[in-house]
């Protein structure tokens, strides 16, 4: 029961529509991810058009979607990848070979930076201190160097976790640090510019900031070769405004003639991705229908408690919409692993499962074994609509993390 299309499927599960997901799902073990290849190739070539069309560069930022299987597959794309670190660096360079390499961090360790070097294009620092310290060994590296600012412009409404801008942020330089502490010999050092103040947002909140970055380091960026706008653009989310970046894009260009980078997560694997479950029990308390599944938000879904969201299930409604209601949450021993409300058209029973929609992106890479849990296995769902295995876990995974 659940997993089959009918009215209720939203955007998230498009790219399923017409197919019979009994027959492709049913003998998967739960609970498990899987990730489809048509719909990574809409993204990207959306993505690839928008590239095309402005002259800009498109990195993909790992912190999201990390499954390198998969980066031959998404790489003719994109312009390479986007590291907060040594090891995404790595990871970049060995399965992105032909891409650029792209790394910041808001510190780097002494003991790894001449590595980072080694394997990244670009490598830029989050502090006028940090550049100082390092700048000059990447510039003799022949590799490009760049510093993070901060516009103080925050465009976040109700996602705090995730503002850079906020004030007293850790992130970025500020105008007035840069008036304090930059002297000609560091600044000489510096390529390019980069600022990262989005979190899944549309072109007017961008548009925004690029007026902010504009005013206070205008006469700055002049003088770069490269700027880099971050992420958080929900670029192939449908009813994103593209003409307004296109126009932002060609806003620089045209004011400085230099390159734009953009570092999308999510756009490159926006609605990429599924979660399956299975239910295990039903419970009831007061008037409170709980559904226990055997997955979690806490292990296999933390963005759900750290946005938080409730995430789309195929073929359910919102709380109240139809005839059986249902909090959903996970057999761990955390009172608040609930992933949400829903209301169905049937009840749910232990053995029914439920397919969760956008699971691509900030899930594979942050998952969790708390309580012991299961990681769940990875699967492919391929363009000829056969389901071929990625990855499997077990024990000794949960063993080798402790």
């Amino acid at each position: 029961m659940v997993i089959k299309n009918d009215k209720t499927a939203l955007s998230q599960f498009e790219h399923l529509k017409g197919l019979d997901l009994e027959n492709i799902f049913g003998n998967l073990k739960t609970p498990c991810y899987v990730l489809d290849k048509k719909a990574l190739k809409y993204n990207g070539e959306i993505l690839c058009e928008l590239a095309k069309k402005t002259g800009c560069k498109i990195l993909l930022a790992q912190k999201a979607f990390s499954n390198y299987g998969l980066y031959d597959f998404i790489s003719p794309y994109l312009a390479g990848t986007e590291a907060s670190g040594l090891y995404e660096a790595k990871l970049g360079r060995e399965y992105m070979p032909a891409g650029e390499v792209h790394t910041f961090s808001g510190a780097y360790r002494e003991d790894e930076i001449d590595e980072i070097i080694k394997v990244s294009d670009h490598v830029v620092f989050n502090s006028i201190g940090q550049l100082k310290k390092y700048g000059k060994l990447v510039k003799d590296a022949g590799k490009s160097v760049g510093i993070r600012i901060n516009p103080e412009h925050s465009t976040q409404e109700g996602h705090a976790i995730y503002d850079p801008c906020a004030p007293g942020s850790r992130f970025g330089v500020t105008k007035r640090q840069w008036d304090s502490l930059m002297d000609d010999e560091t600044f000489s050092l510096i390529d390019g510019i980069h600022f990262h103040t989005l979190c899944e947002q549309d072109s007017d909140d961008l548009n925004s900031t690029l007026d902010a970055v504009i005013d206070k380091f205008g006469d700055v960026c002049k003088r770069m070769s490269w700027i880099n706008f971050g992420g958080g653009h929900h670029i192939t989310k449908k009813g994103y405004d593209l003409e307004l970046l296109e126009h932002c894009i060609s806003k620089v260009t045209d004011m400085w003639n230099l390159t734009v980078y953009l570092e999308p997560g999510e756009a490159v694997a926006l609605n990429a991705g599924y979660l399956l479950s299975e239910v295990l029990d039903i419970t009831t308390n007061g008037n409170v229908h709980n559904c226990i599944i055997d997955a979690s938000a806490a292990c296999h879904m933390p963005d759900i408690l750290e946005m938080p969201y409730r995430p789309e299930i195929l073929g359910a409604y919102e709380y109240g919409d139809s005839l059986h209601d249902y909090r959903i949450g996970a057999a761990t021993c955390l009172a608040g692993d609930v992933i949400g409300n829903y209301s169905f058209d049937e009840e749910l029973k232990p053995g029914d499962r439920l397919l969760f929609g956008d699971m691509a992106i900030y899930t594979t890479c942050k998952n969790n074994t708390f309580n012991g849990m299961r990681l769940p296995d990875i699967n492919i769902l391929c363009e000829d609509n056969t389901v071929k295995p990625y990855r499997r876990f077990s024990y000794e995974d949960f063993k080798s993390r402790i």
